[in-house]
Protein backbone atom coordinates (compact mmCIF):
# COMPACT_ATOMS: atom_id res chain seq x y z
CA UNK A 1 0.00 0.00 0.00
CA UNK A 2 1.33 3.21 -1.09
CA UNK A 3 2.20 6.27 1.04
CA UNK A 4 -1.05 8.12 0.10
CA UNK A 5 -3.06 5.03 1.64
CA UNK A 6 -0.79 5.28 5.08
CA UNK A 7 -2.35 9.27 5.40
CA UNK A 8 -4.16 9.87 8.27
CA UNK A 9 -6.43 11.75 5.78
CA UNK A 10 -7.34 12.18 2.00
CA UNK A 11 -7.18 15.51 0.25
CA UNK A 12 -9.73 15.24 -3.01
CA UNK A 13 -12.04 17.43 -5.00
CA UNK A 14 -15.15 16.47 -4.85
CA UNK A 15 -17.40 16.55 -7.41
CA UNK A 16 -20.92 15.11 -8.67
CA UNK A 17 -23.52 14.35 -11.60
CA UNK A 18 -26.08 16.54 -10.28
CA UNK A 19 -23.60 19.72 -9.60
CA UNK A 20 -21.68 21.69 -12.35
CA UNK A 21 -19.01 22.86 -9.18
CA UNK A 22 -16.72 20.49 -6.88
CA UNK A 23 -15.53 21.76 -3.79
CA UNK A 24 -12.46 21.05 -1.94
CA UNK A 25 -12.58 18.30 1.04
CA UNK A 26 -10.26 16.24 3.69
CA UNK A 27 -11.05 13.06 4.88
CA UNK A 28 -10.13 10.69 7.12
CA UNK A 29 -8.96 7.25 5.64
CA UNK A 30 -10.39 5.66 8.31
CA UNK A 31 -14.08 6.71 7.74
CA UNK A 32 -16.17 3.62 6.20
CA UNK A 33 -17.81 4.12 2.63
CA UNK A 34 -21.16 4.38 3.70
CA UNK A 35 -20.28 7.06 6.74
CA UNK A 36 -18.54 8.95 3.96
CA UNK A 37 -22.01 8.86 2.34
CA UNK A 38 -23.57 10.50 4.62
CA UNK A 39 -20.99 13.10 4.51
CA UNK A 40 -21.36 14.06 0.65
CA UNK A 41 -24.67 13.65 1.40
CA UNK A 42 -24.61 17.08 3.11
CA UNK A 43 -21.73 18.50 0.78
CA UNK A 44 -23.28 17.41 -2.39
CA UNK A 45 -27.41 17.14 -2.00
CA UNK A 46 -26.73 13.74 -3.65
CA UNK A 47 -29.15 10.85 -1.97
CA UNK A 48 -27.04 8.87 0.07
CA UNK A 49 -29.25 5.37 -0.35
CA UNK A 50 -28.91 5.91 -4.71
CA UNK A 51 -24.67 7.54 -4.55
CA UNK A 52 -22.02 5.52 -6.23
CA UNK A 53 -18.73 6.76 -5.31
CA UNK A 54 -15.35 6.92 -7.75
CA UNK A 55 -12.23 7.41 -6.99
CA UNK A 56 -10.60 9.88 -10.18
CA UNK A 57 -6.91 10.81 -10.76
CA UNK A 58 -5.73 14.43 -11.85
CA UNK A 59 -6.74 13.36 -15.83
CA UNK A 60 -10.64 12.34 -14.02
CA UNK A 61 -9.86 8.46 -15.19
CA UNK A 62 -11.31 6.15 -12.98
CA UNK A 63 -8.67 4.15 -10.65
CA UNK A 64 -11.80 2.57 -7.83
CA UNK A 65 -15.35 2.50 -7.36
CA UNK A 66 -16.14 2.42 -3.60
CA UNK A 67 -18.77 -0.16 -3.45
CA UNK A 68 -18.43 -1.85 0.16
CA UNK A 69 -19.98 0.56 2.69
CA UNK A 70 -18.58 -1.34 5.13
CA UNK A 71 -15.07 -1.08 3.96
CA UNK A 72 -13.18 1.73 5.03
CA UNK A 73 -11.10 4.98 2.65
CA UNK A 74 -8.00 3.46 3.34
CA UNK A 75 -8.75 -0.33 1.86
CA UNK A 76 -8.53 1.19 -1.69
CA UNK A 77 -6.18 2.57 -3.92
CA UNK A 78 -5.31 6.20 -3.12
CA UNK A 79 -2.03 7.11 -4.26
CA UNK A 80 -3.38 8.75 -7.63
CA UNK A 81 -6.54 9.98 -6.12
CA UNK A 82 -7.20 12.91 -6.68
CA UNK A 83 -11.49 13.48 -6.91
CA UNK A 84 -14.30 11.49 -5.42
CA UNK A 85 -16.55 12.17 -7.70
CA UNK A 86 -20.63 10.95 -7.01
CA UNK A 87 -23.09 9.83 -8.60
CA UNK A 88 -26.43 10.05 -7.90
CA UNK A 89 -28.97 8.38 -10.19
CA UNK A 90 -31.52 9.61 -7.88
CA UNK A 91 -31.56 13.54 -8.86
CA UNK A 92 -31.26 15.40 -12.54
CA UNK A 93 -28.15 17.04 -13.57
CA UNK A 94 -28.17 20.50 -12.18
CA UNK A 95 -31.64 20.03 -10.48
CA UNK A 96 -30.04 22.37 -7.30
CA UNK A 97 -28.98 25.24 -9.57
CA UNK A 98 -32.15 26.25 -11.59
CA UNK A 99 -33.84 28.35 -9.53
CA UNK A 100 -36.42 28.66 -12.27
CA UNK A 101 -37.66 25.54 -9.70
CA UNK A 102 -37.30 27.22 -7.01
CA UNK A 103 -40.65 29.05 -5.80
CA UNK A 104 -40.28 32.34 -4.39
CA UNK A 105 -42.07 33.56 -1.41
CA UNK A 106 -44.22 36.56 -2.18
CA UNK A 107 -45.82 38.93 0.37
CA UNK A 108 -48.53 41.57 -0.75
CA UNK A 109 -48.05 45.34 0.05
CA UNK A 110 -51.05 44.68 2.68
CA UNK A 111 -50.10 41.56 4.19
CA UNK A 112 -46.38 42.93 4.88
CA UNK A 113 -48.02 46.07 6.21
CA UNK A 114 -49.38 44.12 9.11
CA UNK A 115 -46.35 43.05 10.09
CA UNK A 116 -44.91 44.67 13.23
CA UNK A 117 -41.70 45.10 12.87
CA UNK A 118 -40.61 45.61 9.35
CA UNK A 119 -38.32 47.50 8.01
CA UNK A 120 -40.59 49.95 6.52
CA UNK A 121 -42.51 49.89 9.92
CA UNK A 122 -39.25 50.65 11.25
CA UNK A 123 -38.81 53.90 8.41
CA UNK A 124 -41.53 55.20 8.74
CA UNK A 125 -41.23 55.38 12.50
CA UNK A 126 -38.41 56.90 11.95
CA UNK A 127 -39.98 59.34 9.35
CA UNK A 128 -42.24 60.18 11.71
CA UNK A 129 -39.82 60.41 14.56
CA UNK A 130 -37.56 63.19 12.35
CA UNK A 131 -40.72 64.71 11.66
CA UNK A 132 -42.37 65.44 14.98
CA UNK A 133 -38.75 66.74 15.80
CA UNK A 134 -38.70 69.29 13.22
CA UNK A 135 -41.84 70.85 13.99
CA UNK A 136 -40.83 70.83 18.02
CA UNK A 137 -37.77 72.69 16.91
CA UNK A 138 -39.62 75.26 14.81
CA UNK A 139 -42.03 75.73 17.77
CA UNK A 140 -39.34 76.52 20.08
CA UNK A 141 -37.66 78.98 18.00
CA UNK A 142 -40.96 80.61 17.39
CA UNK A 143 -41.66 80.60 21.30
CA UNK A 144 -38.26 82.02 22.14
CA UNK A 145 -38.49 84.93 19.06
CA UNK A 146 -42.06 85.84 20.73
CA UNK A 147 -40.51 86.10 23.89
CA UNK A 148 -37.73 88.37 22.34
CA UNK A 149 -39.58 91.04 20.59
CA UNK A 150 -41.52 91.43 23.80
CA UNK A 151 -39.10 93.75 24.32
CA UNK A 152 -38.49 95.04 21.52
CA UNK A 153 -40.82 97.92 20.76
CA UNK A 154 -40.75 100.52 17.38
CA UNK A 155 -39.23 103.24 18.02
CA UNK A 156 -36.60 101.72 20.27
CA UNK A 157 -32.07 102.23 18.98
CA UNK A 158 -30.87 99.02 18.46
CA UNK A 159 -27.54 97.73 16.84
CA UNK A 160 -27.98 94.78 14.75
CA UNK A 161 -25.43 91.82 15.73
CA UNK A 162 -25.22 89.20 12.80
CA UNK A 163 -22.64 86.98 12.24
CA UNK A 164 -19.70 87.91 9.75
CA UNK A 165 -20.68 91.38 9.14
CA UNK A 166 -19.74 94.53 11.29
CA UNK A 167 -22.57 95.70 13.92
CA UNK A 168 -24.92 98.58 12.51
CA UNK A 169 -27.17 101.07 14.47
CA UNK A 170 -30.26 102.34 13.84
CA UNK A 171 -34.00 102.80 15.37
CA UNK A 172 -36.68 99.58 15.76
CA UNK A 173 -39.19 100.35 12.53
CA UNK A 174 -41.09 97.63 12.85
CA UNK A 175 -41.92 93.85 14.89
CA UNK A 176 -43.69 91.42 13.91
CA UNK A 177 -44.45 88.64 11.44
CA UNK A 178 -44.09 89.06 7.94
CA UNK A 179 -45.35 87.52 4.31
CA UNK A 180 -42.02 86.76 3.23
CA UNK A 181 -41.05 84.62 5.71
CA UNK A 182 -42.06 82.53 8.79
CA UNK A 183 -41.64 83.61 12.48
CA UNK A 184 -40.91 86.77 13.83
CA UNK A 185 -39.24 89.74 12.53
CA UNK A 186 -37.74 93.38 13.26
CA UNK A 187 -37.35 95.72 10.87
CA UNK A 188 -35.12 98.32 11.16
CA UNK A 189 -34.19 101.68 9.86
CA UNK A 190 -30.01 101.98 10.03
CA UNK A 191 -28.00 104.98 9.89
CA UNK A 192 -26.53 104.47 7.28
CA UNK A 193 -27.40 102.93 3.59
CA UNK A 194 -26.20 99.18 4.76
CA UNK A 195 -29.72 97.83 4.42
CA UNK A 196 -31.29 95.77 1.57
CA UNK A 197 -34.88 97.86 1.09
CA UNK A 198 -36.62 101.37 1.69
CA UNK A 199 -38.52 99.13 4.13
CA UNK A 200 -40.66 97.20 1.73
CA UNK A 201 -40.57 93.23 0.46
CA UNK A 202 -41.86 91.99 -2.55
CA UNK A 203 -44.43 94.37 -2.90
CA UNK A 204 -45.29 94.60 0.54
CA UNK A 205 -44.77 97.89 2.82
CA UNK A 206 -44.14 97.35 7.08
CA UNK A 207 -42.19 100.83 7.13
CA UNK A 208 -41.00 104.29 5.45
CA UNK A 209 -36.94 105.06 5.14
CA UNK A 210 -35.17 106.05 2.43
CA UNK A 211 -33.48 103.17 -0.01
CA UNK A 212 -30.83 100.76 1.27
CA UNK A 213 -31.38 102.46 4.60
CA UNK A 214 -33.91 99.10 5.43
CA UNK A 215 -33.46 96.05 6.79
CA UNK A 216 -35.46 92.91 8.33
CA UNK A 217 -33.28 90.76 10.80
CA UNK A 218 -34.21 88.12 13.52
CA UNK A 219 -35.27 89.33 17.16
CA UNK A 220 -31.78 87.57 18.48
CA UNK A 221 -29.74 89.39 16.33
CA UNK A 222 -31.26 93.08 17.62
CA UNK A 223 -29.52 94.79 20.77
CA UNK A 224 -31.78 96.98 22.33
CA UNK A 225 -30.32 100.15 24.14
CA UNK A 226 -28.91 103.71 24.09
CA UNK A 227 -26.94 103.75 20.38
CA UNK A 228 -26.79 107.24 19.44
CA UNK A 229 -26.01 107.71 16.04
CA UNK A 230 -23.02 108.07 14.68
CA UNK A 231 -22.39 110.96 12.41
CA UNK A 232 -19.22 110.27 9.98
CA UNK A 233 -17.79 113.12 8.59
CA UNK A 234 -17.65 112.61 4.79
CA UNK A 235 -15.28 115.48 4.17
CA UNK A 236 -12.64 114.15 6.13
CA UNK A 237 -9.91 112.19 4.32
Amino acid sequence: MGEAAKASVLDVLVTSSINSFGTQRRFPTDITIGDLKQKLELITGATSTSMELQLLDDKKELIAKLLDDHSTLSSFPLDNAKVLHVIDSFHQAGEFEDLSKVKKFELSDEEYSKRGETLRAFKEKMKLQSGDQKQDLAEKKLKEEEELINNINVGNRCEVHVAGKPNRRGTVMYVGKTEFKPGFWVGVKYDEPFGKNDGSVSGKRYFECAPKYGGFVKPHDVVIGDFPEEIFDLDEI
